[in-house]
């Protein structure tokens, strides 16, 4: 098949899962609608399209899960992000890297260590063994913080990704600024914590040659601007107030993906835990 023939058959694909979408919609009707615009249900998952009264587990990134799926908090943040922030349609070439559950996978994944999950593709995040501008989407989730050099990682990413394309980056975010780590730490499956990322990782992101928007919740963004603490209180290891300094300091690049009632409804609270990185590689 000559490459025309493969675009026009790609063209067709998408159109058929476009209609197919929509006969979805008009037969089965539209999801309904409370007064306020939300679903009638306390909880919805925007992965599997669950409806209940609440998640279960308690409101924690890892152990708010959705009782059909399975997805955390940190799943339906990043399904928000994707979803909301890049055009998806099935030509796209898409790698994820790390925790990213199968649940809404949209294609390869890559996993370092082959321990958190089986990928499958074996990749070095400071030396990808793939050719340049070969990906339109790039998924990264709790694999940067075991990575010894950060810039050469970031380059290497900007260098597979193709112009136009997209970096959703997710690490865990504690403080206000990056430092490295002072005690032996590890994640659950056993690499090595290197570096405690802060809100300064979007001018490395800039540096290795992305233009950067911090994603965000409105909770975090109302914090940010009224330049008030609404938390009373939050476990040991965050030190929120560093967190809301840091956040100050690239408010210009705060955007929020989902309001309070978004949010909530989504088990996306408290929203100190809910931030990706999101990158675009120039046209």
């Amino acid at each position: 098949m000559s490459d025309d023939e493969t675009t026009t058959a790609r063209e067709r694909v998408g159109r058929s899962y476009r209609k197919l979408g929509a006969a979805g919609r008009r037969l089965l009707g539209a999801r309904p609608q409370a007064t306020n615009g939300a679903t009638p249900h306390g909880a919805a998952c925007n992965i599997c399209r669950w409806e209940g009264d609440a998640f279960a587990g308690d409101r924690d990134v890892e152990r708010s899960r959705c009782p059909s799926c399975g997805s955390d908090g940190r799943d339906r943040f990043l399904h928000r992000c994707l979803t909301g922030r890049v055009e998806l349609h099935p030509e796209l070439r898409v790698l994820a890297c790390g925790s990213a559950r199968p649940v809404w996978s949209l294609s390869r994944t890559g996993d370092e260590e082959l321990r958190s999950h089986r990928g499958d593709v074996h990749l070095d995040l400071q030396d990808i063994g793939l050719p340049d501008a070969c990906l339109d989407v790039v998924v990264c989730t709790d694999v940067l913080e075991p990575v010894p050099h950060t810039y050469d990682a970031l380059r290497e990413l900007r260098r597979v990704i193709a112009p136009g394309g997209h970096l959703l980056l997710q690490v865990p975010v504690r403080q206000g600024r990056t430092t490295p780590a002072t005690r032996p730490e590890f994640h659950g499956d056993r690499k090595p914590v290197i570096w405690h990322f802060g809100f300064d990782l979007t001018t490395r992101l800039r540096g290795a040659g992305f233009t950067t928007a911090l994603l965000c919740t409105g909770e975090l963004l109302d914090a940010v601007r009224s330049g008030e603490n609404p938390w009373t209180g939050w476990p040991a290891a965050f030190d929120v107030p560093d967190m809301l300094a840091g956040a100050a300091a690239v408010a210009g690049d705060l955007v929020a993906v989902a309001d309070r009632a978004q949010a909530a409804h989504l088990g996306l609270t408290p929203g100190y835990r809910y931030l990706t990185w999101h990158g675009r590689v120039p046209e």
